[in-house]
Order: C-alpha cells, then structure tokens, then sequence
C-alpha cells in the first residue's frame, strides 16, 4: 500500500519506519522536501521510503497519517490539499496541545469539540479516523513490548475507513480484540481530553512506556 505520513516529529518517523519494514510504500510529508529531517529519514529507510512536502505526500498515499503538531494540523492538511485528500482515509494521530503557557500541555480544542472534527468538517470528503492518540509512539508500533495486553481506541464515521485502519493495527502488533471501536468522530473528543490524564499517569509510573486496559465484569 502506498502512505502518506505527515510531519516528521517522533510520531511521524516511528509510524513512518514501521510502516516500510511491514513492506508499505511511505511518503513523508514536510512543509520543506529538503528539510533535513525528511530527507534524512528517506535516506535511512531504503526503496520504499521518500521524501516530499505535504501536498506531494497526499497525492502520493492511497491513506494518509497526520502526525504534525495538533495546532498546526489544519494548515498542514490545507498544504496538503483538500483534492488530495478527497475519498482517502485520512488517520489523525494528533493532540491538540497547547504548550503556550509552558508546562503541562493546555488543550486547544476540548469539551464541545475536537481537532478530528475540525479536520473532518474542513475537508468533509476525507474518511478521518481517530486513534493511536492514547499513547506513546513507541507502544503506537509495538505494543507487545507492554508486560500485559492493553487497548486501543479508534472512532470515525466511516466503517470501511475504520476496518481499514484496524488492519493497520493490527500489522502494528494491537490484536483485533484489543482496538475499540468508540463509534462516530465525536468519540475524539473523549480521546484527546484523556490526554492530561495520560501526563499524570506518565508522572505518576515513572515514563510513558504504558497504556490502559479496559476490564469488563466477569
């Protein structure tokens, strides 16, 4: 499969590299094709990684990864394109933090509200699903390195576009049985306002190296 990721962070290269070693074809995306960064991860992953900017990386994926900053998210997809992204499976990953006031994270967007909505009510012809949002890039690609099994949640309101990135999920490590299906985008909201949640638990364990498991009554 061809993919688009966007953003060249930790999020993008990790879920970027997975990506070429399960064999798919990998765009990343940047605002600069010759910024060091992607290049350098082009150079790094072999044939079946290359480096452009947001909009070549869009045209390129037959699904493409959001994996820039939150808060710039919406003017990272409007570089990518609105055409580009028409009828595509368009995976947010992204958090809406808001670093301006330093330490912890606000959020920008909260309550009645989500970035997935945003970017779904911007470009209404993507298929947008949320999830991997929830932990941290490397439990995105490699769950199994956990001590038990933990969940992950996913929300959209396109089923084919969820079964899609399931499968992706699964390629990742996250057994079928272990991705929860939130329902409609609006779920997002529930999943980006976990996130200062997430910080104190990473405070209070000692590291991000962790996830939640949802335990049902026996």
């Amino acid at each position: 499969m061809r993919i688009a990721v966007l953003g060249t962070g930790t999020v993008g290269r990790t879920i970027a590299t997975k990506l070429v070693e399960l064999g798919h074809e990998v765009t990343m995306g940047s605002r600069d094709a010759a910024g060091e960064a992607v290049t350098e991860w082009a150079a790094e992953n072999g044939e079946g990684a290359s480096a452009g900017t947001f909009a070549d990386a869009a045209s390129a994926g037959e699904v493409v990864f959001n994996c820039t900053a939150g808060t710039a998210s919406l003017s990272a997809l409007e570089a990518a394109g609105a055409e580009s992204l028409a009828g595509k499976v368009l995976v947010d990953v992204a958090n809406p933090l808001d670093f301006s006031r330093g330490m912890p994270p606000r959020l920008s967007v909260c309550n009645d509200d989500s970035l997935s909505e945003q970017i779904q009510r911007a470009f209404p012809e993507a298929r947008v699903v949320k999830t991997l949002n929830t932990v941290n890039a490397a439990v995105m690609v490699n769950p199994g390195a956990l001590s038990e099994p933990s969940d992950i949640p996913i929300c959209g309101e396109d089923a084919s576009a969820k079964e899609t990135v399931a499968e992706l999920l699964e390629d990742f490590g996250w057994p079928a049985e272990r991705v929860l299906d939130l329902g409609p985008i609006t779920s997002a909201r529930g999943m980006e306002m976990y996130l200062p949640l997430w910080l104190a638990l990473m405070g209070a364990v000692g590291g991000p190296g962790f996830n939640v498991r949802v335990v049902r009554p026996s």
